[in-house]
């Protein structure tokens, strides 16, 4: 047998909790809690069928070719129209979901032992994506506003080890659910400027929201300081793998650098695909439906929540938009060894331990609301009663 030598960086590299856990519900009969797909409802198929058509016939040959690696020029300018600062369409890259986003951002910011900013918790999936540059990864105190902006001081560090940027999903955040305040995005901004702090604002949930929308952005009170990341996976279907970054100018050449290493460019068909789809506006018609469905389906989990879980000790927040819940278990519990219990009560969610960089809480677990149906919400949230009773 050939003997292969991998290298450092890929023992940074382990499998994702939450995919092993998706594992779990191709169980037949279980009600998934766990996972942060989009409602599949949500998927306007006729609209893309007809611009899939479009696109063929009048620009099927440019569709299949290789395209620029910065993006389709009208989609760029498309997410640029859709931002809500004053943004250089030359400043937006086109990526292979906001996913490469992260990469792209970990392989031109990190080196080993770079400290890197995150909350408390913090979106799992990043997590990945900075490890196998291997930083120290920092959590910055966070409460039900967001970041604490007085710890903030405590954690960049100074000189060479002065932290190279701070990750934070401000909207709806993956996994709490939570939303910073204004108060808070503008204490954010302003102390990070005061410490020379860049920040990465991941928004794939920002259009999610149920009654108003959330704050204005981050980056739009400070662009030259910040990195701006989205998707159209939330908002059109997961499956196009499409993304998108924003960045100040003198950062943007090495971002395309590294996109260029790592697939050339975005595939051309979807960009065009995702571009004629938004034409007219599209968005504006199709998100609102989005949004009266997750509230439904929200309110029909706390709802369930209140009926089944309060009872027993267990706490939770009410968010305002996305597509999840934070909930804590009793003094006392795990969510890691709850989740074989719920699965045998045919129901299934991810442990919160996994999304903490340091210090995980074992009491806390994270339930999507979006994938399944009220009538399903209302079952699962009733199995996951029994099994916390049959566990306590």
């Amino acid at each position: 047998m050939t003997a292969w030598t991998l290298a450092q960086r890929a023992a940074q590299m382990n499998p994702s909790v939450i995919r092993e856990i998706l594992k779990v519900t191709e169980k037949p009969g279980i009600i998934s809690l766990a996972g942060g797909l989009p409602s599949p409802q949500t998927f306007p198929i006729d609209a893309f069928a007809q611009a899939a058509a479009r696109v063929l016939a009048d620009e099927g040959a440019a569709a299949l070719q290789y395209a620029a690696s910065e993006g389709h020029a009208p989609l760029r300018q498309a997410v640029a129209d859709l931002l809500p600062w004053d943004v250089d369409p030359e400043q937006v890259l086109i990526t292979t979901g906001s996913q490469q986003a992260l990469d792209l951002v970990a392989k031109v910011l990190i080196d080993e032992g770079s400290r890197v900013l995150v909350e408390t918790p913090t979106y799992l999936g990043a997590l990945q994506a900075f490890a196998p540059m291997q930083p120290q990864v920092v959590a910055v105190d966070s409460d039900d506003d967001g970041i604490v902006v007085e710890d903030l001081a405590a954690k960049v560090g100074t000189g060479a080890d002065q932290a190279r940027f701070l990750y934070v999903l401000p909207n709806f955040q993956n996994p709490t659910g939570r939303t910073m305040t204004e108060a808070r995005r503008q204490q954010l901004a302003e102390r990070a400027a005061e410490l020379d702090l860049p920040l990465v604002e991941d928004n794939p949930y920002g259009d999610l929201w149920f009654d108003q929308p959330p704050p204005k952005p981050l980056t739009a009170r400070n662009p030259e300081g910040s990195i701006y990341m989205g998707s159209f996976s939330k908002v059109l279907a997961p499956g196009l793998r499409l993304g998108f970054l924003v960045a100040p100018r003198h950062i943007y050449p090495k971002l395309l650098q590294a996109k260029q290493a790592a697939d050339l460019h975005t595939p051309s068909f979807n960009q065009r695909l995702v571009t004629e789809v938004m034409k007219d506006g599209f968005l504006e018609r199709h998100v609102p439906g989005i949004r009266q469905l997750y509230k439904r389906q929200c309110e029909a989990m706390l709802a369930a929540l209140d009926e089944h879980l309060r009872p027993l000790g267990v706490s939770w927040n009410r968010p305002a938009g996305g597509m999840f819940l934070w909930l804590r278990l009793p003094e006392g519990m795990s969510a890691l060894e709850l989740l074989p219990r719920a699965v045998e009560h045919n129901v299934a969610f991810v442990p919160g331990a996994a999304f903490y960089a340091q210090d995980g809480d074992p009491r806390t677990l994270r339930l999507s609301f979006v994938t399944a149906s009220e009538a399903q919400i209302r079952t699962g949230i009733a199995a996951l009663a029994a099994a916390i009773r049959q566990t306590a």
